[in-house]
């Protein structure tokens, strides 16, 4: 009965937001299509604001769970948030065996996992290096990776758009633990990323 009630809130919260993003920030969505239907896949997005994981959880089209730091249960609204939308909570800068688990399992069931590369806000433009989490989920579950750019929403160009590429295949690469070759797939994908939000 918990979960019944919780996907009842889910559904009022999500149309709530897509409305919102809909009327404040005339929000539009490109390549939707790219998105798998169903089966494990990871979405990968550039973050700069607070508004990035809503805007990929309305407009995905499917159950997905994010990572998000153990901090932003200290706000109330977003520690409610993240209990909606079963986030995983991990704490920064920790390989925390609980939250790999979660992830893991959540590939392992069809669904999606979100991530965002840059691991904070405008994470390349404070210098922090790409992390390499995506690769990660992507060589241990053989999950494609959906690449994808937001764009406006700030002052002077309050106008969204969200693009979705086309999925990554990274099988060839299943199993590997070489940094360099998790290097290199992090890289592929946050190149991809920044192209669709150009």
């Amino acid at each position: 009965m918990k979960e019944f009630f919780k996907k009842i809130i889910r559904g009022i919260v999500k149309g709530t937001m897509y409305s919102y993003c809909k009327l404040v920030y005339r929000m539009k969505v490109i390549g939707k299509e790219n998105i798998p239907k169903d089966g494990q896949v990871i979405i990968a997005g550039n973050h700069r604001s607070f508004l990035d994981p809503p805007l990929i959880e309305v407009t995905c089209g499917r159950y997905t769970r994010f990572l998000a730091k153990e901090e932003l249960t200290k706000s109330k609204f977003l520690a409610f948030l993240g209990k909606v939308f079963d986030a995983i909570l991990v704490k920064r800068d920790s390989k925390e065996v609980k939250a790999l688990k979660e992830s893991m399992q959540t590939l392992k069931n069809g669904n999606c996992l979100a991530l965002f590369p840059e691991g904070t806000r405008n994470g390349l433009e404070k210098g922090e290096k790409v992390k390499n989490g995506v690769a990660f989920f992507a060589v241990r579950s053989g999950a494609k990776v959906v690449p994808c750019g937001i764009k406006g929403g700030k002052k002077g160009n309050w106008k969204v758009v969200i693009t979705y590429g086309k999925p990554l295949d990274f099988s060839q690469y299943k199993g590997s633990k070489d940094k360099e070759v998790l290097d290199k797939i992090a890289k592929e994908v946050m190149d991809n990323i920044l192209k669709l939000a150009q």
